[in-house]
């Protein structure tokens, strides 16, 4: 797999939708996780994030101009104990939810699909980072259509251990614009985290966001020594 910078992997398609990143620092010191919105219609991008206790949500920008909260209102982060859900939807819940009860990341999954926005069907994107003892590892996952077809689905899920310092995955929701939106294919592509403070890192993924369609951004570092989190959200808006 070729491993490419933020600038190549985010400058060159217009439209990656969603997307997460999971990775270690260059330093070797902090988990680092990053998830961002962006959008093509009004109500779309009349949105922000802000933060939530331990974790964050989107909230309308502009009230009045929300025309259909379904699939753009949630909780894409959450904190339960040393893990940290991400994910591009609603189902941040039920993986929260089957973490408090026993059940793994993967199987907390299996009860969801892909979102319901014919002829889209854009796939739910999560990752699981967990921070503890000093260690750090993480899983990301993804729940697309069968080549587009509605009543099939695919799940994936990838577990990183272990994973070296610098180097990041990163899982999108689409492969680039388009009409309908071509789903992700693959595992989640290999990027090189070269950057030591959450402010360049954040400042990184955002300018190399496409202009017209980037909406908000997340950035989380966290200390894999102690547990103790930095957050930074950049709201277009």
């Amino acid at each position: 797999m070729i491993q490419k910078t933020l600038k190549e992997a985010l400058s060159k398609n217009e439209y990656p939708g969603r997307g997460i990143i999971v990775g270690k620092s260059a330093d070797g010191k902090y988990a680092v996780s990053a998830y961002w919105i962006m959008g093509r219609s009004e109500n779309s991008r009349n949105r922000i994030f802000v933060e939530d206790g331990d974790g964050i949500r989107t909230q309308a920008f502009d009230p009045s101009k929300l025309t259909d909260p379904s699939l753009i209102i949630y909780a894409p982060v959450k904190v339960l104990g040393s893990k940290t859900i991400v994910t591009n939807g609603d189902q941040t819940d039920t993986v929260y939810d089957g973490l408090k009860n026993g059940l793994s990341f993967e199987k907390s999954l299996q009860s969801r699909m892909f979102e319901p926005d014919s002829p889209n069907f854009t796939p739910r994107i999560s990752a699981l980072l967990e921070v503890e003892n000093g260690n750090f590892n993480f899983s990301m996952s993804i729940l697309k259509s069968d080549c587009g077809n509605e009543s099939s689905v695919n799940r994936y899920t990838f577990d990183f251990e272990n994973p070296r310092a610098g180097i990041g995955r990163y899982i999108h929701t689409y492969m680039q614009n388009g009409n309908p939106l071509p789903s992700f294919e693959g595992e989640p592509e290999l990027l090189e985290l070269d950057g030591t403070s959450i402010e360049e890192t954040a400042n990184s993924i955002w300018e190399n966001l496409n202009e017209d369609n980037k909406v908000s951004l997340f950035v989380r570092f966290i200390e894999i020594a102690t547990g103790k989190a930095q957050t930074k959200i950049i709201n277009k808006n």
